[in-house]
């Protein structure tokens, strides 16, 4: 009797299992499907959705599928399951309302905060775990520590804290309430925790393991919220997009390390899809500003936006409202080069009802899109789709370029660094051959600012003086509703 009972439950155990493994890879084709949506923005709403529906399969799934086999043979699923619905209910609420609440301005702010979040639950699951596995081989009288499951842990632990750190500083400086520290003498204490932090690693794998002890990751957790915070401090504003892409791809790794601990292959595909697209669009964004990824880490260029300004006897020329209603007016190809001055203003909304307004009047009306534009990778895209500016109107830097010669008017709405001639006539800028969307070969260019003030990199921009530049002063959505209003009445 007792046999057949043992195999009745081995045979209940091996369908949860397989009913579980089949969720998770379903849900790892819904996460891959779901990345393949967030291409193209007509898509990306659902691809969302198909990557949510990936992880609530995966989550209820495992809630009702898991078993653990015990010593005694017998098998038990999950315990407090209150507790954990619980959790995602708040969790749920907290995320949902944060996100219909946060401002466009704000999106940078969020996006590094719940990266940052990411970064610790990978962190807390290897500080859980860290001691259950030390506790067995220490039972098994292993003679160290040196095996996968610990090095998963370990890695985990160390990227994860990194990621949560340094997204809180990130955040910090993105919400202006963290300064930079210019100090080149942290580019050497920034190499020195790396050094310290991979070395403990390896120090830790050849320890003998002993229950009860486990002073070792916590040091190494401390290690990798100390170095999470030296690694961003120094690094300046303008770089800031390169740094939040980074640091998600750091998040994608130590989730997948995770996948890796639990042979979770819903973990796995996703924290190794985060962590790749993280890493690719790392790499086209340090492309974009002809930079090498070390150099963004320790040679920055980016300061404070409040920098003092001085702009010496060069000739600044403005332009009225009524100047510039009739040069779009009588134009035959218009381009917008939107920046961070946009989002602040809010005014995404303003520049599809001047768009709208051209287009009746005969006016070819096209965005020109800098890769690093904004706080975040794509900021300036997911602003104008917010207002439902056509995606085939947003033209990549490259476009842009080729179509400047052939257009008749240029607005440049809150964008400063990208825009600046000083990356291709200055050789000593610090932006030098830092790939720029080169208005200046428009017949016309129009600035949009409120004042000279410059740019989150901290540097002159010369386009303010250049011959072809006229500046219409004010906040950008007070100016485009004036400019909208003066365009009606022509």
């Amino acid at each position: 009797m007792d046999t057949i009972t043992t195999l009745v439950k081995s045979i209940f155990y091996s369908e949860y299992i397989s009913i579980l493994e089949i969720s998770y890879l379903l849900a790892s084709v819904l996460f891959i499907l779901g990345l393949k949506k967030l291409s193209h923005p007509d898509t990306a709403r659902s691809g969302n959705l198909w990557a949510a529906a990936g992880m609530g399969l995966a989550i209820l799934c495992t809630m009702l599928f898991h078993r653990t086999k015990l010593e005694d043979g017998t098998y038990e699923g999950i315990h407090n399951i209150g507790f954990i619905i619980a959790a995602l209910i708040f969790g749920t609420s907290v995320g949902w309302f944060a996100a219909r609440k946060v401002k466009m301005t704000a999106m940078p702010q969020m996006v590094s905060l719940f990266n940052g979040m990411g970064g610790a639950c990978a962190a807390l699951i290897s500080l859980m775990e860290f001691p259950r596995m030390q506790t067995l081989l220490a039972v098994q009288q292993h003679s160290n520590m040196l095996n996968g499951e610990a090095l998963a842990i370990l890695l985990g632990l160390m990227i994860g804290g990194v990621s949560f750190a340094g997204s809180m500083i990130a955040f910090g400086k993105l919400d202006e309430r963290i300064g930079d520290i210019r100090s080149p003498v942290l580019r050497y204490i920034n190499l020195g925790f790396l050094v310290i932090l991979l070395a403990f690693v390896v120090f830790i794998l050849f320890q003998a393991p002993v229950a009860g002890e486990h002073w070792m990751i916590y040091v190494l957790a401390a290690l990798a919220l100390i170095y999470g915070v030296t690694f961003v401090m120094p690094i300046g504003g303008a770089d800031m997009p390169v740094v939040i892409s980074l640091l998600n791809s750091f998040t994608g790794v130590a989730a997948a390390m995770g996948g890796f601990l639990y042979s979770n292959q819903a973990m796995l595909t996703g924290g190794i899809l985060v962590g790749s697209s993280g890493t690719i669009l790392t790499i086209l964004m340090c492309k974009a500003m002809n930079r090498s990824l070390l150099n963004v880490i320790i040679g920055a260029f980016g300061g404070s936006a409040s920098a003092s300004i001085s702009t010496g006897d060069k000739t600044v020329k403005e332009i009225s409202l009524s100047d510039v209603a009739i040069l779009l007016s009588y134009s035959k190809k218009v381009l917008i080069v939107p920046g961070y001055g946009l989002a602040v203003a809010q005014a995404q909304h303003l520049c599809h009802e001047l768009d709208d307004l051209l287009a009746s009047k005969g006016v070819e009306l096209k965005y020109g899109i800098h890769p690093v534009a904004g706080r975040m990778p794509g900021h300036m895209n997911v602003l104008l789709a917010e207002a439902d500016v056509p995606y085939e109107k947003l033209l990549e830097m490259e476009d842009a370029n080729k179509e400047m010669s052939s257009t008749d008017a240029v607005i440049v709405v809150g964008a400063n660094d990208v825009v600046n001639p000083a990356a291709e006539d200055d050789p000593s800028s610090p932006i030098a051959g830092m790939p720029v969307i080169q208005v200046w070969n428009a017949r016309n260019v129009i600035v949009m600012k409120r004042s000279m003030a410059k740019g989150y990199a901290a540097i002159e921009n010369n386009l303010f003086f250049h011959p072809k530049t006229r500046m219409l002063f004010g906040d950008a959505k007070s100016t485009l509703q004036k400019l909208v209003s003066e365009i009606k009445n022509l």
